[in-house]
C-alpha cells in the first residue's frame, strides 16, 4: 500500500529534575524509573504533589456526580418522581461500546430502583438501518410501552426535533451523552453533558457512559436505602466504554478506568466473577482484564462488532448484565463469530478502497472521499481510519443505499409521494490534529445528517450531492492549512535497545496505564535492528475456518542481545518487512495467551507499528536545542537554557493567525521564538459575563475608558467574544461607542425589548468564551512539534495565495 512519506519525531530527551525522580521512586517503589519520569515529565506531569493521586486511584479525590449542578439536580428529581408515581421509564442508548455499555450500566443501575421489562426498558438503533441519535420511529415504539420519562446515554445532544416529538406525545426527555452541543440548551428536563463543563475541569473528558454512571451515582447518593447491589460493580463496564470509545484519560476518566479494571479483572476469576458474559469475553479473547488493551484489542472490538455485522446491538446489553450462564455463553458466542466476520469485511473493503485510490491522484487529494454500493456500513469507520493513517488524510467513505422512511422524519405506514433519494452513508477518520468535524460541519448544507467527534464523524447525504462536497470539503482544508503537507508524524518517545525489551522495562512504563487520547502508550526506537524468523498467518475463527485476516510474526534482533525478541505486527505480511538493517517502532506488550500442547506460555512481546531501512536518516527531534520554536511552557520555563535570546511569548494565543504574526516578528529579528505562557485560567463563563458587566456600569458611572487589550487581557478572552459582549451590553442599555485611546460606554436604563433575546445573546456570548478557552487549552497542551507543523503550513499556503 503506498504511504506518505512519515516524519518520525523523537520527543523532547531534557532530563526531569533528580528531585522529581526521586519523589517518583518513593511514589511507586521503583528502583529505577528513569524512563517512566522522562515520559511523564515529557506528558506534563511534573509536580511531585501530583503523582499519587496519577498512580493510585486511593489517593485520587473523585468529583461528586453534582459537579453538573442544577442539571444534575433537576434529572435526579424527576427520577425520583417516576420512581414514587411507578412511571415507565425507557433508557436510549447507542450502537457502539460507548453506547452500549452505557445502557447497560443505566440498565442495572437504574433496574436498582425500577423493575426492568415492567417500568424499565431500553431501546438501541440499528446501525444498519438507524443512524445514532433519537428517531421518531423509536419513540413510538416506547410510547406504545407507555413511556413516560425517557433517559438517552451517548446521544441525544441535537436531537431537537425528536425531542419536541417525544414532549408532544408527553414524554419527558432527560440527556445524558458527551457529544456536541446544540447552539441553545435544548428544551429537556435535564441535560448532563460535559461539553457544557470548562475544558480544565475533572469531568471535562467522560465519555458517554462515564455521564451515565455519574447519574447512576447521584441517585445511589440521594436514595442509598433502596439499592440492593453496590454501586462499584458498574465500574468493569464504564472502564471498557471509556477506554474503547478513545476519550482522553485525565481527571476523573483516569480515575474511573483505574478502578474499573480493578473490578475488570475480578471477571476472569470464577470465583469473584459477576457478570458471566464480560467473563466470556474475556476467555474469547485470552485476557486476564487487568489491561487497558484487554478491552481496546479484545473487548471493545467484539462489542462493536455485533452491530457493525448484524445492525443489531440489543443483546449485546443482555451479554453484559444477564446472570443466565448458558444465555451469556450463547451470547458471547455470536459476539466473537461476528468479530471474527468484522475482520474479513474489514480486509475486503481496505482491498477495495486501495484498488480505488491506486487510480486517484492524490497529490491534489486532501480528503480522500470515496463511495460504494457494495461497501458494508458497518466496518466503514474502521476502514476509514486505517486508510487514513496508511495514507496521511483524513479518509471519509460512504455506502449507497436508498434512504428508509425514518431518514425522512416520516411515521410508520407513511409513504412519500415521490420515491427518497439515494443517500450516501457513512463514516470519517482524521489524524494528525485536523478538526475533521468542523470541516464537515462547514458544507452541512449539503448534508442530510451528521455528527460525531473532531476524530471521528458519521454522515449522510443525497448521493447527487456527492460530488460537491467531495470538491468542497478538499478546498475547504486547504484553506485552512490544517494539513502540513508531508504526511504523516510518528512520535517517539524512548529510544532503547532489544537487551532492554522485557519485564523490567514493562513493569516500569506499566504505571502509565491506562493508556490512551492524551497518554498515549510509549513508542519505543530500535535503532540499527534487524528482523528474522518472520512468518505470516491467517487468523481462525472458534470453528477452525481461515479469516482473510493476517498477522506476521517475527524475531527483533540488534547488536545487544545473543537471542532475538518476538514480536508481531498485525494486518500485515512478511513481504511488508524489509530485509536487512532497520529502524523499528514499537510497543512492548505482555502476551497472556498459552497453550500447553504447542508449548506456548505467556511472554512479553512487541507489537511493531512502523519499520523504514536504517539508511534513510535520522530523528527529527520535537525540541531541538536550536529550533525556531522552543516550548518553555509550564514547568519548562524554569530550566530554560539561558544563551539562546529567544524572543519570548508570554500570553497565550487566542488563534492560529496571533500564533503565526509572533513567528514572524521572531523570524524578522533572527531569533528562535519561546513559548512561554502559563496554563489558562479558564474562569466559568457566567462569570466573565458578570465581570463585563460590571466593567461596563464601572465606566459609565467614572466616564473613563478601556483600551481594547485592556478589556481582552483583564476578561481573558478573544476578538469575537469581546464583540459578542458589546452586542448583547447593548440589549441592557449600555452603548458602546469607540474612542481613541479605547472604548467608551454610557448607561441609560431601559425596558427589554425581549427576555428570549437577551437570554440568546447571552448564550451566544458564553459559547463564544467557551471556543475562547478550548482554543487557548489547546495552544497551551499541543505539543510544540504540532505548533511547528501548522504555522508552516499557513506560510506555505499564504505564499501560494500571493503568488
Amino acid at each position: 500500500m503506498p504511504q506518505l512519506p512519515v516524519q518520525w519525531q523523537l520527543q523532547s530527551i531534557d532530563p526531569p529534575p533528580e528531585a522529581f525522580v526521586q519523589a517518583l521512586r518513593l511514589c511507586v517503589a521503583c528502583d529505577s524509573g528513569k524512563y517512566l519520569a522522562q515520559l511523564l515529565w515529557q506528558r506534563g506531569i511534573q509536580q511531585p504533589e501530583q503523582l499519587k493521586g496519577y498512580f493510585h486511584a486511593r489517593d485520587y479525590q473523585p468529583t461528586s456526580p453534582f459537579a453538573f449542578g442544577q442539571e444534575m439536580e433537576w434529572a435526579v428529581e424527576r427520577l425520583q418522581r417516576a420512581r414514587d408515581n411507578a412511571e415507565v421509564v425507557a433508557i436510549w442508548g447507542d450502537f457502539d461500546a460507548d453506547g452500549v455499555t452505557a445502557t447497560a450500566v443505566l440498565w442495572d443501575g437504574l433496574g436498582q430502583f425500577f423493575t426492568q421489562q415492567k417500568t424499565l426498558f431500553y431501546y438501541i438503533p440499528n446501525r444498519l438501518t438507524e443512524s445514532h441519535g433519537l428517531s421518531q420511529v423509536g419513540i413510538d415504539l416506547l410510547h406504545s410501552k407507555g413511556c413516560q420519562l425517557l433517559v438517552t446515554c451517548d446521544t441525544g445532544s441535537t436531537n431537537l426535533t425528536e425531542i419536541e416529538y417525544a414532549q408532544s406525545l408527553g414524554i419527558d426527555v432527560i440527556i445524558t451523552d458527551h457529544h456536541t452541543l446544540p447552539s441553545a440548551r435544548p428544551p429537556v428536563t435535564a441535560i448532563l453533558n460535559p461539553r457544557y463543563l470548562a475544558t480544565d475541569h475533572p469531568l471535562a473528558a467522560l465519555s458517554g457512559v462515564a455521564v451515565a454512571y455519574k447519574l447512576v451515582e447521584a441517585l445511589y447518593s440521594v436514595l442509598p436505602d433502596v439499592p440492593q447491589k453496590p454501586l462499584q460493580e458498574l465500574l468493569d463496564l464504564v472502564a471498557i466504554g471509556l477506554i474503547a470509545d478513545l476519550v482522553e484519560l485525565k481527571g476523573d476518566c483516569r480515575y474511573l478506568a483505574q478502578i474499573g479494571i480493578q473490578q475488570l479483572q475480578r471477571q476472569a476469576n470464577p470465583a469473584t466473577a459477576t457478570r458471566p458474559g464480560v467473563a466470556k469475553l474475556l476467555e474469547f479473547c485470552k485476557r486476564s482484564g487487568d489491561r487497558p488493551t484487554d478491552i481496546s484489542f479484545g473487548i471493545g472490538p467484539r462489542i462493536n462488532a455485533v452491530s457493525r455485522i448484524q445492525g443489531d446491538a440489543h443483546f449485546c446489553v443482555e451479554l453484559l448484565t444477564s446472570q443466565d450462564q448458558h444465555l451469556c455463553s450463547h451470547l458471547a458466542e455470536a459476539t466473537e463469530l461476528a468479530n471474527t466476520r468484522r475482520k474479513a469485511l474489514q480486509k475486503e473493503v481496505v482491498q477495495q478502497v486501495t484498488s480505488r485510490l491506486s487510480q486517484l491522484d492524490l497529490s491534489t487529494t486532501s480528503v480522500i472521499v470515496l463511495a460504494d454500493e457494495q461497501w458494508q456500513p458497518g466496518v466503514l469507520g474502521l476502514v476509514a481510519g486505517q486508510i487514513a493513517q496508511e495514507y496521511g488524510r483524513p479518509t471519509i467513505l460512504l455506502s449507497v443505499e436508498g434512504a428508509g422512511i425514518e431518514d425522512w422524519g416520516l411515521g410508520i405506514g407513511v409513504r412519500p409521494s415521490t420515491p427518497p433519494p439515494l443517500l450516501a452513508r457513512g463514516s470519517a477518520r482524521s489524524l494528525n490534529n485536523i478538526d475533521l468535524y468542523q470541516l464537515i460541519q462547514g458544507q452541512e448544507h449539503l448534508l442530510h445528517r451528521f455528527g460525531g467527534h473532531p476524530y471521528a464523524a458519521g454522515l449522510s447525504l443525497p448521493l447527487e450531492n456527492l460530488p460537491l462536497f467531495t470538491e468542497a470539503i478538499n478546498q475547504h482544508l486547504r484553506q485552512l492549512a490544517d494539513s502540513t503537507g508531508s504526511g504523516l508524524s510518528l512520535m517517539v518517545d524512548l529510544v532503547v535497545t532489544v537487551k532492554e525489551l522485557g519485564k523490567e522495562l514493562f513493569q516500569e512504563l506499566k504505571w502509565l496505564e491506562p493508556c490512551g487520547m492524551g497518554n498515549p502508550t510509549p513508542k519505543l526506537l530500535i535503532r540499527d535492528c534487524w528482523f528474522e524468523k518472520v512468518w505470516n498467518q491467517k487468523l481462525r475463527d472458534r470453528t477452525g475456518r481461515k479469516v482473510e485476516y493476517i498477522k506476521t510474526e517475527f524475531e527483533l534482533w540488534d547488536s545487544s542481545v545473543t537471542k532475538g525478541f518476538p514480536g508481531v505486527w498485525w494486518g500485515h505480511y512478511r513481504e511488508d518487512i524489509p530485509t536487512g538493517r532497520c529502524d523499528a517502532v514499537v510497543e512492548l506488550d505482555f502476551n497472556t495467551y498459552a497453550n500447553e500442547s504447542k508449548g506456548i506460555k505467556p511472554h512479553y512481546e512487541v507489537r511493531l507499528i512502523a519499520v523504514r531501512p536504517a539508511e534513510t536518516g535520522g530523528l527529527t527531534p520535537a525540541i531541538a536545542p536550536h529550533s525556531n520554536l522552543l516550548d518553555w511552557r509550564g514547568a519548562a520555563l524554569a530550566h530554560a537554557p539561558t544563551d539562546l535570546n529567544p524572543l519570548i511569548m508570554t500570553q497565550c494565543p487566542h488563534s492560529w493567525t496571533e500564533l503565526q504574526l509572533w513567528f514572524r516578528r521572531a523570524e524578522q529579528a533572527q531569533r528562535p521564538l519561546a513559548i512561554a505562557y502559563p496554563a489558562p485560567t479558564l474562569i466559568p463563563p457566567l462569570d466573565i459575563w458578570q465581570q463585563l458587566v460590571g466593567i461596563a456600569k464601572y465606566l459609565s458611572r467614572t466616564a473613563q475608558t478601556a483600551t481594547r487589550q485592556q478589556l481582552l487581557d483583564k476578561l481573558e478572552i478573544g476578538d469575537r467574544a469581546l464583540q459578542l459582549g458589546f452586542q448583547t451590553l447593548t440589549q441592557l442599555g449600555f452603548t458602546v461607542t469607540h474612542q481613541e485611546p479605547g472604548f467608551q460606554i454610557t448607561w441609560q436604563p431601559a425596558e427589554l425589548t425581549s427576555n428570549q433575546n437577551l437570554t440568546e445573546a447571552v448564550e451566544q456570548f458564553l459559547l463564544a468564551v467557551k471556543e475562547d478557552q478550548f482554543r487557548r487549552q489547546y495552544f497551551y497542551q499541543t505539543p510544540v512539534e504540532t505548533l511547528r507543523a501548522m504555522v508552516e503550513a499557513k506560510f506555505a499556503i499564504d505564499e501560494l495565495i500571493q503568488e
